[in-house]
């Protein structure tokens, strides 16, 4: 481990219960480096997650930590933040979590504004509970739950969370893991709801029926198939066909919920007097 951050882990919790190539590990650094680098105050530092290989996460993290029940993570967060909003609130949650049983939950989160710092694991299925379809597995791929291929049109989660209000919206992968730490980074800086997809990989559940014969195959599928936003805008429509944009997709501040919340709070205490 290195050595700056052990002391953001619960070390004798380790090792973890992830599969042998699982990107899950690289996403939880990621979010760590970006802690450290910020300097955020570790006594007002909260991780929460819902249900899932991801949400196992912050059982590692020597955090104060939420572990709660599946899909309700941003329930959750929601009340913590309200309750103390000094608070920095993480929100470790996976594709399957966050939009399926979660997804109302997820919608008005980032209608709100509320001041939440939400890492989407995105491995595109449900890993822990028997790898059946999720709501972001791609059409035409392969789960328990879809043998023959996926006939449902799959969400991109970041298209979602924008139209729903989400402040601060970005994408990163575990092969670009120093974009995706800066995104996280800047997530936290923002003052509302700020959603970061991690492109992960499950090379058990997802890979071995989608003809990834090991993790590597898809960490290249993750390089191969990335176009940085910034570089998208210089390329003609033919060379994004296909692909996927990572870095900020969204950046537009709006008032936070807790902050106008106070206020609607101080107002009718002054007006009692």
């Amino acid at each position: 481990m290195i050595p700056e951050l052990e002391k953001f882990f619960r070390v004798n919790k380790l090792p973890h219960i992830w599969c042998p190539g699982c990107g899950n590990g690289i996403i939880t650094r990621c979010l760590v480096e970006a802690i450290s680098q910020l300097d955020i105050d570790y006594d007002k530092t909260i991780v929460i997650s819902g249900i899932g290989c991801s949400s196992r996460a912050p059982g590692y993290m020597n955090f104060d930590t939420l572990h709660t029940t599946h899909g309700r993570a941003l329930a959750f967060a929601t009340g913590v933040k309200l309750a103390n909003p000094e608070l920095t609130v993480f929100v470790i949650t996976g594709d399957g979590d966050a939009t399926a049983i979660g997804g109302n939950h997820f919608i008005h989160a980032a209608r709100r504004n509320i001041d939440l710092n939400v890492i989407l694991y995105n491995n595109n299925i449900y890993g822990m509970t028997g790898g059946q379809g999720s709501p972001l597995t791609p059409t035409g791929h392969f789960s328990t739950t879809t043998p023959y291929g996926s006939v449902d049109r799959n969400f991109d989660i970041t298209k979602l969370a924008i139209a729903a209000g989400a402040t601060y919206v970005a994408r990163g992968t575990a092969f670009h893991d120093k974009l995706l730490t800066d995104c996280i980074k800047k997530g936290v800086e923002n003052k509302g709801f700020s959603l970061i997809e991690a492109i992960t990989m499950c090379p058990i559940s997802y890979g071995r029926k989608n003809n990834f014969a090991t993790p590597a195959n898809m960490l290249e599928w993750q390089k191969n198939n990335a176009i940085n936003v910034k570089a998208a805008q210089k390329l003609p429509p033919e060379k994004i066909a296909g692909k996927f944009l990572i870095g900020e997709l969204h950046n537009e501040p709006y008032a936070e919920y807790t902050a106008e919340y106070d206020k609607l709070i101080a107002k009718y205490q002054e007006g009692a007097k």
